[in-house]
């Protein structure tokens, strides 16, 4: 089986349409797909397994496995290993933003436990909303907004309705700025 056209044109185009063994372009010579593991010794048509090769390069290196990686795969594979490292050092930058937020909302919850004594806000309600106005206003905008909420005397069931209400304007008054 061969090995897709689109496949094929995205290891040429990686590869600069250039022979990665002899360094030779069109139309000094015709360029084919080699296997970096050739596929009779359990190679995959994969593109990081894939390399732009000349008619007589491959047909000199036949079925035998590269022992030196030409230097545009080991530029790939340098550019994929660092892909890995930042996307690490992203991932483990969202948990701490949501550890943090995650303590935040619990600060909210606890201004509305101390006026309601025997209430908590649901978990759906910290998660979905609270957590929300937060990333939006912030931890001091939002405990403020509670803490109004809070204080009108509307009671337990009612105060997070008034929470949102008061959240909202605070959203509406800094995009109206």
């Amino acid at each position: 089986m061969s090995i897709n056209k689109t496949i094929r044109f995205e290891v040429f185009k990686r590869d600069a349409f250039k022979c990665q063994y002899c360094g030779k372009f069109p139309p000094e010579i015709t360029l084919e797909i080699d296997h970096i593991n050739p596929k009779s010794k359990g190679g995959k048509d994969i593109i990081n397994n894939l390399v732009t090769s000349c008619f007589d390069c491959n047909r000199g290196k036949s079925n035998i496995e590269l022992s030196k990686i030409p230097n545009t795969l080991q530029d790939n594979y340098n550019v994929l290993v660092e892909r890995e490292i930042q996307l690490k050092q992203y991932n483990k930058l969202i948990l701490k933003i949501e550890k943090r937020i995650d303590k935040e909302t619990d600060k909210i919850n606890e201004i509305y436990k101390q006026s309601f004594e025997n209430y908590t806000l649901t978990e759906n309600f910290k998660n979905a909303t609270i957590k929300k106005f937060i990333k939006v206003l912030g931890l001091e905008e939002v405990k403020d907004a509670m803490r109004i909420a809070c204080e009108r005397d509307i009671g337990a069931e009612d105060t997070p309705s008034y929470f949102c209400g008061v959240c909202w304007n605070k959203i509406k008054s800094k995009t109206n700025k």
